[in-house]
């Protein structure tokens, strides 16, 4: 019987220990986009033609509520999201006046996702701008419903992530924000 407790004991610190791993890791590649991102905005770019290449951070997405700027990186993929905020390559960035489609997961980039409000503001920094967008609005939506990435002929940034916010395991929903622009600061 000990050493089936020994055993159990040893498994539970080997768990323990990936999970403090995968931290780290994703913190550190974070960390490393932001730096990225930053360096990217500061090398000032107009908007016409602007791109980013697949996995390459960017832009800077700002949530004064939880006092947090985080990268955004093109691409929604598991390793772009695993460095940031990952933008949806086939959607809009802003200034271009319609859909902007962001994606994160709830237990990283988005963790403290449920305090946000109606009114709060999303702040995005590109290198040619910066644009300060309102929550109109947020939705629930099941985890495969891809009706929300749409035309919507206006400047719509839209961000989602897996919900319920502490769920254990892969989130049967997801949690969709819709805010429109305040001002153009470009």
């Amino acid at each position: 019987m000990r050493k089936l407790g020994s055993l159990f004991l040893l498994a539970g610190l080997i768990f323990l220990g990936w999970f403090a791993f995968e931290l780290y890791s994703q913190h550190k590649a974070e960390q490393q986009s932001l730096t990225e991102a930053q360096a990217r905005i500061g090398e000032k770019a107009s908007s016409e033609g602007f791109s980013a290449k697949q996995g390459e951070a960017f832009a800077t997405l700002e949530i004064p509520k939880l006092e947090r700027t985080l990268p955004i990186v093109e691409g929604a993929d598991p390793d772009s999201l695993d460095a940031g905020v990952g933008h949806l390559p086939e959607t809009a960035l802003p200034g271009q006046d319609e859909q902007i489609v962001l994606s994160g997961h709830r237990d990283t980039v988005f963790r403290n996702f449920d305090q946000l409000e109606i009114g709060d503001a999303l702040i995005v920094e590109m290198p040619y701008g910066t644009f300060t967008y309102e929550i109109a609005y947020t939705e629930i939506v099941p985890e495969d419903d891809t009706s929300v990435i749409r035309k919507m002929g206006e400047e719509v940034l839209v961000v989602s992530t897996c919900y319920p916010f502490h769920f254990i395991g892969n989130a049967p929903e997801r949690f969709v924000i819709y805010a429109y622009p305040l001002e153009d600061e470009a």
